[in-house]
This record gives structure tokens, sequence and C-alpha cells, in this order.
């Protein structure tokens, strides 16, 4: 039996799936109703109900169904899904890099900076990022994924809370400018920072999808102009990078 792995326990899946089914229902069906849409008999959705809310990770409300309880809401408020992702994503990013010899990246908007959360690969100590540190979104590779797929309110407060300062000859200064680089950006499904933030680097990047639509983080390549991976090269591989992060995250991809 244990050669074949470690045996689960049934009774606590069942449990979790009706806790699942619970939530995603809203408190607007019976016990009956969800027993019957899960396959278990009725006598044990109540047991399963009645020790959840016994634990606080249900509660029940004036209509006689069931939603999120104390317990479940303090452990969602305690949740930091963009440190979710990092993690799932640090396997498989330190081993894209090592494959290609490349400095690897995953970022986050913070606000309205990009914050790296990891950083990897051969030359990273010799690119001015580091873990933890904050850097202008408009002109990234990361930078530029996160801002196109922000919601349409969010995105134009921040193009009209420039200016958007220069850092090389290539940098996207002007907001109706940057506007339609976003809108390319969210079209394709990539971005590219060809020396925008510093002359001679070059960086691709795509975005790592929630499982609502939301785009919290992003991953990204970078190498000197001079290096033998050109961009189209790198995006097939970083996308597929990207959809084994979601896999590894949320149990399948989403794009």
């Amino acid at each position: 039996m244990m050669r074949r792995g470690t045996p689960t326990l049934t009774s606590l899946s069942r449990s979790l799936a009706m806790l699942e089914a619970v939530i995603a229902d809203g408190g607007a069906r019976s016990v009956a109703a969800l027993a019957r849409e899960l396959g278990v008999p009725a006598a044990t959705a109540h047991r399963q109900i009645h020790s959840l809310v016994e634990q606080g990770y249900l509660a029940r409300h004036g209509g006689g169904g069931h939603v999120a309880g104390p317990r479940l809401l303090a452990l969602l408020g305690q949740l930091d899904e963009k440190q979710v992702i990092a993690n799932a994503a640090a396997p498989v990013l330190h081993q894209l890099a090592a494959d290609l010899g490349c400095v690897v990246q995953l970022g986050t908007l913070d606000g309205d900076m990009v914050t790296y959360r990891i950083k990897t690969g051969q030359g990273a100590g010799n690119l001015f990022t580091r873990v933890g540190m904050q850097h202008e979104a408009y002109c990234s590779g990361i930078g530029k994924v996160l801002l196109a797929h922000l919601p349409e309110d969010q995105q134009q407060t921040y193009l009209a809370g420039g200016p958007f300062p220069a850092l090389t000859a290539r940098t996207i200064t002007d907001a109706r400018a940057l506007a339609a680089e976003l809108h390319k950006v969210s079209e394709q499904g990539h971005a590219i920072d060809d020396g925008e933030v510093a002359d001679g680097l070059i960086c691709v990047a795509v975005p790592v999808h929630q499982p609502d639509g939301r785009v919290l983080a992003a991953v990204s390549i970078s190498q000197s102009g001079a290096a033998v991976h050109p961009p189209a090269v790198l995006m097939p591989r970083l996308q597929a990078v990207a959809a084994e992060i979601e896999r590894a995250a949320f149990g399948r991809t989403f794009r």
C-alpha cells in the first residue's frame, strides 16, 4: 500500500469537497440539494456541515444556508496570493534559468511599482534588480505586462499619474504612447523591454493568470543584446513555464 504513495483520508476529502461546494454556492441551496449534487447521503452531508460549523469554517446565515465562517475568513486574510504564486514558481524558474543560461525573474505590482520576488540564473548578480526591490513599472517587461492587465479604471489612473522619466533613449515617456503599448501587450499576450530600462538589456515577459482571470504576477527572461536567444525563440518557452506555474499554484492552466 505504501509503495503506491501515502494513502488519502477519504472522509477528509469528502468534507473538503462539501466545504468547497458550500462556498461556491454562497448559501443559496439547502444541505440536501448540495448532498445530491455531490452524490453523498443527506445524513452524511448534515454531519459534515455541522462539523465545519462547529470548527468555525462555516457559519449559518438567516436564509437557512451556510457561508464562510470566521475561521475560514481569518485564514483567507492571512493568504498572500502573490507569494503563493512565487512559491509555486520558484523551482520552475530555477530550472528555466539553468536550461537557458539567462536571468529569470518574477514580479508583482504593488501600488505603482514592480516588486521583484524571484531572481535566478547565470549573471543574476550583475543585473541591477534584487529580490524585494521595487522598480518603476512603465519601462520594464514585467511592469508592462502587469499594467496591461489592470482593470481599465486602474490603468487610466496610472497613465494619468505621470510623468514617466526616460531611463534610456528607448524609454516610452508619453502617456498616449504608453497606453498604446499596453494595449498591444494585452492583445499579444507578452511584453518586450528592448533597452528601455538599461542600454543593451532585453527582457521578454508574460503573465501568470489567476483562476478568476486576474494577473497578479509576471515572469521574464533578461539577457544582454549580444545574447544568442532572440525574443521570438524565448517566448514559447516562457509561456510554457507560465502555464506550468499556473498548474503548480492552482491545479490547471488558464491561458
